[in-house]
């Protein structure tokens, strides 16, 4: 279930929980984020390539990138016995912004962004069929959990792909992270 939780930035326990998918969107809207959802065109299993899931989602993709002249789209895959997923983990952990705007892409799995703006921290549990934009220069972080398990297609338009200019804040230290995060919202 995608969930999204307001937190004041200095009160980590007092959360303002939503789960109505129009309340949760005019709510990140309001800090200029974007979500949608989309559907495949046809089934996919576990293991679909990276062409089958492009090509599954060809009619959405194609909107977005008429629109944004995105120069790359991909497809990254996590699983819980990826060799490197500590490392990948923490590589996203720390707050940071981009000069370009964030786009993911939930094909399976989860992931929980963390967006810092306006004193709140609004924290998004992204599932399948979830589409997130992260406008550019947004204070935020990302949190796959102990053990990933996700598929996104990625969107990016320069060619220099996900480039984090970290702020130097502890503050995702202070906010569950995924697995605590997820386990508050059963």
């Amino acid at each position: 279930m995608t969930a999204l939780t307001i937190f004041p930035d200095n009160r980590p326990e007092n959360g303002e929980v939503l789960t109505g998918f129009e309340e949760m969107a005019a709510a990140l809207n309001g800090i200029g984020v974007m979500i949608e959802r989309w559907e495949a065109d046809r089934p996919l299993g576990r293991d679909a390539t990276q062409e089958e899931v492009l090509d599954a989602y060809r009619d959405c993709i194609g909107r977005l990138n008429e629109k944004y002249g995105f120069q790359t789209v991909d497809v990254v895959s996590l699983n819980p016995d990826h060799p490197d997923r500590v490392a990948m983990r923490q590589k996203f952990l720390a707050e940071h912004t981009h000069s370009d705007f964030e786009v993911r892409f939930f094909v399976e799995g989860s992931g929980v962004f963390y967006l810092h703006a306006g004193g709140k921290v609004y924290t998004l549990l992204c599932e399948k069929g979830d589409l997130i934009s992260v406008p550019a220069n947004t204070t935020h972080w990302f949190d796959m959990g102990a053990r990933p398990n996700f598929k996104c297609i990625r969107f990016f338009t320069t060619p220099d792909g996900w480039v984090g200019n970290f702020t130097g804040s502890d503050i995702a230290k202070k906010f569950p992270d995924f697995d605590t995060y997820v386990a508050s919202l059963s």
